[in-house]
């Protein structure tokens, strides 16, 4: 188990990111500070700007299961799907080790596994790529293209990934997005936006055509890069997947807790 105040640190940083994300795309949104629970439910078909996740520190395998039960309540009573982001560090080593079983009586089925990361590694130097130019998202047509990038390398239909950010004035204008073009074609694309005191890097994608490549890296230098300068900030932190967990040491972030994300039944 990492430093406690790391894994804290990445809990609070999602729900405050996810607070802007969801209300950008509804004002109206299920945005909630409930004990032990943070829901951030924008009911959009982009499954990740649906959000629920456990807030409570130490938390015993009592207090767990309570949790996991309200949590999935709070699923069931919402339009479309979305995701219970668990912390791992957050529990106690107990609530840990019966952390599948619990969520299962509770409904809920494992999606698939991420980790949290942060590092003081800003500024970064200018990034350069031989294959690729670096583009501001600032249109709708920038931010479509963003859209498409994530729906393919995650999976969602491509109108999903276009009902979570086009047409978006937070993405184009308060948001360093940025696109990784070869030749024409946008093939990768990360972000980072300011939020308390860090930047938060969101929704690294790139088309599954051009992996294994470096575009990934490169371009999440690139909205680092920009972000520091702007800002100022010189600590960054993130939510990993398990593609994405081994580039991000390379750029200078250290892994804290793993996470766990769950979806009802």
């Amino acid at each position: 188990m990492t430093d406690l105040a790391d894994s804290i640190e990445s809990m609070r940083q999602l729900a405050t990111v996810w607070r802007a994300m969801v209300l950008d795309r509804d004002a109206g949104a299920d945005v909630r500070d409930l004990p032990g629970i943070a829901v951030r439910w924008a009911d959009s078909r982009f499954a990740f700007w649906n959000c629920v996740t456990l807030t409570d520190v130490g938390a015993d395998p009592a207090l767990a299961e309570r949790r996991l039960a309200q949590a999935a309540d709070i699923m069931r009573a919402k339009r479309r799907p979305g995701f219970l982001w668990v912390f791992e560090d957050l529990l106690d080593g107990e609530a840990r080790a019966g952390l599948t079983a619990a969520a299962e009586r509770a409904g809920l089925a494992y999606a698939f596994p991420g980790t949290g990361m942060a590092g003081d590694m800003l500024p970064l130097p200018e990034p350069a790529h031989p294959d690729l130019t670096f583009v501001r998202v600032r249109t709708d047509e920038q931010l479509r293209a963003y859209a498409d990038l994530n729906s393919r390398a995650y999976g969602f239909p491509l109108e999903h990934g276009r009902d979570g950010l086009v047409g978006s004035t937070l993405w184009k204008n308060d948001v360093y997005a940025y696109l990784g073009v070869r030749g024409d074609e946008p093939v990768t694309c990360a972000a980072t936006v300011e939020a308390e005191g860090r930047l938060f890097v969101a929704l690294v994608a790139t088309d599954p055509r051009w992996e294994r490549r470096g575009y990934g890296e490169a371009v999440t230098r690139k909205a680092l890069h920009e972000g520091a300068r702007a800002t100022g900030l010189t600590r960054a932190t993130l939510h990993a997947t398990a593609a994405g967990a081994p580039v991000y040491p390379r750029i200078g972030f250290r892994p804290n807790s793993p996470l766990h994300f769950f979806a009802l039944r």
